[in-house]
């Protein structure tokens, strides 16, 4: 998914959003065979439930004795509305499903296990196939991936003397200096200072420093270690040096200041080159991504979708051929083009644009080593104490060995 959804606490959720969506759900039962005539409801999120309804027809015209409904949910409210299907037993046979999603969703015991014969883990990206897998078992079919990487601004950083992107914390940071002192910009590089999902912006330099949050059995907090410490530290030095903004503006659009050059430099997802290309077409030629500058490698984090099928669905054969076609080298490509949602499924990147694109290239090269969210039930609530400690250290109110230690005593307290 293109941003982050936060968990909304289920008590929140009222009984009238559970009976709205009733008629939405599966009819359960026995299974109805694949080739059968039969109706598929399928949930699909923000941008990707509004272009999925076009896939669905052109499934449906090839596949006449299944009629694929498609209703499309906004990210602001499809955690609360999943939870009320869930509750109700009335979930869509198929759903579009966040990582931050999935170990909830799985410990409520309401997804059917993926049939690892039919879908591979060895054709997908490691991290795309790991935010579906919960406690050994996989639950969500990778759909499209997202990761960022660092956009800067080559003319820019050509008047400041720099002909090349940087590959190290110490050459990014030597860029944002001379953005600064040689070509005139406000800030050197753009990082959200905090507030919530300030942790975004911070996986690149945690990942890339060898660091974590938890341990990658999801059952220890690892939030204090020297790594981390040395993340927290190279994060926060952008803001006391003034090379990055102290404040904090919800809403803020990073693209139109890249565009007029007060923000020449900062880590974007792959939709932003739509943006950039559509909204500031004075760039053209005049900006380029690279991977990650790391500090022991270069490491991104992985986000994306899965699709995931209803435990209770009456259609699971049905359900796994549509996903099937959705998941597939082919599928994924048209996908791709439809949406631009880059492709889960590797071997989608062996043909058109994914092949031959420098800019996609390296969106490719990224996802190969990015790690993903472990999918645990209270990660949003992790994320948050995590989001305090970093925000601690660019406001100045503690150090980052002080704020690395507090969030990991309150990590280890929602660990249980």
């Amino acid at each position: 998914m293109h941003r982050t959804a936060r968990l909304a606490p289920i008590a929140a959720i009222g009984i009238a959003s559970a009976l709205t969506l009733t008629a939405c759900g599966s009819s359960g039962g026995a299974d109805v065979a694949a080739d059968k005539k039969q109706t598929l409801s399928v949930w699909a999120m923000g941008a990707e439930g509004e272009k999925l309804g076009d896939v669905a027809k052109a499934y449906n015209k090839a596949n006449p004795n299944i009629t694929i409904k498609v209703t499309p949910v906004g990210w602001d409210v499809a955690h609360q509305k999943l939870v009320a299907a869930a509750a109700a037993g009335t979930l869509p046979d198929v759903a579009q499903m966040g990582g931050s999603y999935m170990g909830e969703f799985a410990d409520m015991g309401v997804l059917e296990p993926v049939d690892t014969k039919t879908f591979k883990q060895g054709d997908f990206f490691p991290a795309a196939w790991s935010q579906g897998v919960v406690d050994s078992t996989a639950y969500g079919v990778p759909w499209y991936v997202d990761t960022r990487v660092l956009y800067y601004r080559t003319d820019l950083a050509q008047k400041a003397g720099i002909t090349k992107a940087p590959a190290n914390w110490s050459e990014m940071q030597a860029l944002a200096t001379a953005y600064q002192k040689k070509a005139g910009t406000k800030w050197g590089l753009y990082i959200q200072p905090s507030s919530l999902d300030t942790v975004q912006s911070f996986y690149p330099f945690l990942y890339s420093a060898g660091g974590a949050i938890v341990d990658p059995s999801g059952k220890k907090a690892v939030f204090n270690s020297p790594a981390t410490v040395k993340a927290l530290k190279e994060y926060g030095s952008y803001v006391d040096k003034g090379l990055s903004t102290k404040s904090f503006r919800p809403g803020y659009d990073v693209i139109k200041d890249f565009g007029n050059g007060s923000v020449p430099m900062f880590f974007g997802g792959p939709w932003q080159t739509g943006l950039i290309n559509d909204g500031q077409p004075q760039l053209k030629g005049k900006w380029a991504v690279a991977k990650i500058p790391g500090d022991t490698s270069s490491v991104s984090m992985a986000g994306g979708s899965s699709l995931v099928i209803s435990k209770d669905s009456g259609h699971k054969a049905a359900a796994k051929e549509f996903i099937s076609y959705l998941t597939d080298a082919k599928g994924q490509a048209d996908w791709f083009q439809r949406s631009k949602d880059l492709p889960a499924n590797t071997a989608a990147w062996k043909t058109g644009d994914l092949a031959t694109d420098p800019s996609l290239k390296i969106y490719g090269e990224q996802m190969a080593t990015a790690k993903t969210s472990p999918p645990l039930a209270k990660w949003t609530e992790i994320t948050s104490k995590v989001d305090d400690a970093i925000g601690s250290v660019t406001q100045g109110k503690s150090s980052a060995e002080d704020a690395a230690k507090k969030a990991q005593s309150e990590i280890e307290s929602l660990l249980g």
